[in-house]
């Protein structure tokens, strides 16, 4: 008898329309510059950038907390930190046993980019 099961695969998130549209193609309004802010003030403090680019880098685009710890804090501080980006949607969690699994979604990225690029010239 064989343990082996089959799981389906995951139809690829819809592209998930940015936070904010370029800064070159008009002025933010209040709420798309709340949440602009946000997000970049979560990624403003050195600690929480190399843990979000932990993440973000890791093999299979998700990190246990256990493997992103060692970034010259302890781990009370480390998990401050992780809360800061999750609670400005940078990253999810998931805890599988006594470990917690973090991920950067996709689209967050995206939208990040697509906030500093250039707005698309139209004809």
């Amino acid at each position: 008898m064989s343990n082996v099961k089959v799981l389906p695969l995951l139809e690829p998130a819809e592209s998930v329309a940015p936070c904010c549209p370029p800064l070159t193609e008009r002025p933010m309004n209040a709420e798309e510059a709340e949440t602009a802010a946000k997000m970049f003030k979560a990624l403003g403090d050195p600690v929480r950038l190399r843990l979000f680019s932990a993440v973000a880098s890791h093999e299979g685009g998700e990190a246990c907390v256990c493997d992103i710890s060692d970034v010259g804090v302890s781990q009370p501080t480390v998990s401050h930190h992780l809360k800061k980006l999750k609670e400005a949607g940078l990253l999810t969690s998931e805890r599988r046993g006594t470990w917690v699994y973090y991920r950067v979604e996709p689209s967050v990225l995206a939208a990040m980019g697509q906030l500093l690029t250039t707005a698309s010239a139209t004809a």
